[in-house]
């Protein structure tokens, strides 16, 4: 009997033993898995890993090409631009200017055997060029400030630029005392009597304007070529015999005053002399010349005082006679003019439902739509965006992007056939379960136009599950979102959520008559279009209707606070840099000139009832959803009084809120990779604050 009940212990303690290890190994293997699952997700600290192509300039010879490789500095908390070159074949892709400093705005000389671009890589961002057989590389200025708009003259022996040029400041008071040696005064008070004072993402101006400048390509003293008090940037056309600059600019006395305005001049380099060659109401931007000279492209439409309005391509005559509309029916806003290297035709892009397309015209009006969708420039939200490049005989590369990666570039050539030249995300995002993207497109309940969305599906994903639902809200609110990657959506969808983000009325690429519906009207059935869409994803059948989240930025946030103000099916809100009070905000953000001319119908005082009409702070009485504030703190746009004034308001109210200030961040937020993470960080944490406990992503 012992020895059988020893043997029995033994046994039993044999077969203990033998469970343990198993329970052990079973454990060990799960947490494991788990942790190989985590690894394959998109998490927050690839946000510093991620990198895309953007600029592309084909060589003249059109067998090579130089791009903008971008990519996040987790040391420097911001973005590092370097150049990189690629055959037209993908073959030899290798860095051109790279390191630590930036490089940008790479332009080919003529002949194309010398290359300008922009570096810091002496301190200050200066004008250089490379001769590209040898490698050599000359530094062409000297200068206090930061050049842009690169423009080669046709002989190649000049470039021109703009650059800021610094002014006297005024003062009012000239009476302060003297202060003492080793005295530790506050500083000197800033007297400001200018229009346009402050500018998102660049703080308080200087005074001053901004100017062009003419250099010697192989060095020399910078030459100002305009004056007055005006600012002149943006696209630099040479005429064909390098004597003359084509260029936009609003040089009214009242500028400050007409935010849309500009016209097309010319100024002679040798003289300075000015002479404009467009003169009607609303912007005449962006000229190019043809190849041969004889032809100015520009973008222009008349102003109607509208909220949104579209760019028309035209074409004149060298002296600005004869213009023609070439996109007469064309109902979409045109960008990104470039000649076809025979003159017989420009290229440009435009949104059209959600994507960026690329299409050509000849100049008797006749379009040619191109297969080419560009995208992937944005890495936060999935907004339309994207470069190309035309080249000779027809052929185009161009930056291209989907729902899964950022931009790559594509060389394509005029029979259709394309070569991908760059896969610069593969290494991160190749093996990464990420989020599968759909279109849906529902019925509005006010009126029955197509509201078109798309639905971001979390990796693992079950129809047969109920998931969390993340309603997120495009800027603007005349822009547009598409299928197009969106880290910050792929973050949320990879925390188990699935994510809708849709263009409804008010959004562009669908035309001047559907993005005016809210015309002087916003926020209004803009809010009908996004529960018609949230209402259409719930009756796909995997969605749990006690989880809803709702977030978005800018006028995202505007919409947000308008939702939670007018309904309480949201479990919890994140409002992101928004407008609660048309009233505040029309005289403290940065551009009012604008904001009071186009967006309202009247100046603020005559318009008080329709202006808190539309504010979200006037349903702050109804809101319980809990709601969160974010805006960063240098935000000039949608200033942080407008987050404040809400917070208080919910406080007031006893709503269940909290407010974050996003450090060192204008209205973009997105500049420093850190400000990126903070901010999809502080989102899906407060949902989470607020998700049910007993339900979790993809349950039963």
């Amino acid at each position: 009997m012992a020895s059988n009940n020893k043997t029995t212990l033994v046994t039993s303690l044999k077969g203990l033993a033998l469970a343990v290890m198993t329970l052990t190994a079973t454990s060990a293997m799960a947490e494991h898995q788990g942790a190989a699952d985590k690894a394959q997700m998109l998490d927050y600290k690839d946000i510093f890993e991620l990198e895309y192509a953007a600029s592309p300039r084909l060589s003249p010879d059109g067998q090579t090409l130089i791009y903008e490789r971008r990519s996040m500095d987790i040391m420097s908390d911001g973005t590092r631009t370097n150049l990189w070159q690629v055959d037209i074949n993908g073959n030899n892709h290798k860095p051109l200017l790279s390191g630590k400093a930036s490089y940008r705005m790479a332009r080919f000389s003529p002949d194309g055997k010398r290359l300008a671009y922009i570096s810091s890589v002496e301190g200050k961002s200066q004008l250089y060029v490379r001769w590209l057989d040898s490698g050599q590389t000359a530094r062409i200025t000297n200068l206090l400030q930061s050049p842009g708009d690169i423009s080669w003259s046709p002989d190649g022996q000049w470039l021109a630029f703009s650059m800021f040029k610094k002014g006297k400041g005024t003062t009012l008071f000239k009476d302060m005392p003297e202060k003492p040696k080793g005295a530790k005064w506050a500083g000197k008070a800033k007297y400001i009597d200018s229009t346009i004072y402050r500018n998102d993402g660049a703080g308080y101006g200087k005074p001053g304007y901004s100017h062009l400048y003419v250099v010697p390509a192989n060095g020399g003293t910078p030459r100002e070529i305009t004056g007055g008090n005006y600012h002149h940037n943006g696209t630099i056309s040479w005429s064909a015999d390098s004597e003359q600059l084509i260029f936009s600019a609003n040089r009214h006395d009242d500028w400050e005053y007409r935010p849309l305005e500009s016209d097309i001049y010319q100024v002679s380099v040798k003289d300075g002399s000015i002479k404009a060659l467009t003169s009607r109401s609303g912007p005449d931007s962006q000229p190019v010349i043809s190849p041969k000279g004889d032809k100015i492209a520009y973008l222009s439409f008349e102003d109607t005082k509208m909220s949104s309005q579209n760019l028309d391509l035209y074409v004149m005559d060298k002296d600005g006679s004869n213009a023609v509309n070439l996109t007469e029916t064309l109902d979409r806003n045109i960008q990104d003019l470039q000649w076809s290297t025979d003159g017989k035709g420009i290229y440009f892009s435009y949104d059209d439902h959600g994507l960026r397309r690329v299409s050509y015209v000849n100049m008797s009006g006749k379009r040619r739509e191109l297969d080419i969708e560009l995208g992937g420039l944005f890495l936060g939200r999935p907004y339309t965006s994207g470069n190309f490049r035309a080249g000779k005989n027809g052929a185009l590369v161009y930056t291209k992007g989907d729902a899964s990666r950022p931009s790559d570039l594509v060389f394509r050539k005029r029979q259709g056939h394309e070569t991908v030249l760059t896969r610069l995300n593969e290494d991160l995002l190749g093996h990464k379960s990420l989020a599968e993207v759909k279109a849906l497109t529902v019925k509005s309940s006010v009126d029955g136009r197509d509201i078109e969305s798309w639905i971001a599906l979390p990796p693992g994903f079950d129809a047969k599950k109920k998931y969390p639902l993340i309603l997120e809200i495009h800027g603007g609110p005349h822009a547009a979102y598409g299928p197009n990657f969106a880290a910050e959506l792929q973050l949320m969808a990879a925390k188990g959520y699935v994510v809708v983000w849709a263009n409804p009325r008010g959004s562009t690429s669908y035309g001047k008559d559907f993005a005016n519906l809210i015309h002087h009207d916003y926020p209004s059935k803009d809010y009908n279009d996004l529960m018609d869409v949230v209402d259409g994803v719930i009756g796909q059948g995997y969605i749990d209707e006690q989880e809803l989240f709702v977030t978005g930025g800018s006028g995202g946030g505007v919409l947000t606070s308008w939702i939670v103000g007018k309904t309480d099916r949201f479990r919890a809100a994140v409002v992101v840099k928004p407008v609660i009070n048309w009233l505040s905000f029309s005289l403290t953000a940065d551009y009012y000139p604008y904001f009071s001319q186009y967006w309202m119908p009247g100046k603020p005082w005559e318009q008080v009832e329709h202006l808190w009409k539309h504010s979200p702070l006037s349903l702050v009485g109804n809101v319980k959803t809990p709601t969160m504030l974010m805006t960063g703190e240098q935000d000039y746009r949608t200033p942080m009084s407008e987050t404040e004034q809400y917070y208080q308001a919910l406080k007031l109210q006893k709503v269940d809120t909290a407010m974050v200030r996003i450090p060192k961040a204008s209205h973009g937020i997105y500049a420093r990779p850190s400000n990126f993470i903070q901010k999809v960080g502080h989102i899906l944490a407060w949902f989470e604050k607020y998700r049910d406990a007993d339900s979790k992503p993809g349950q039963e």
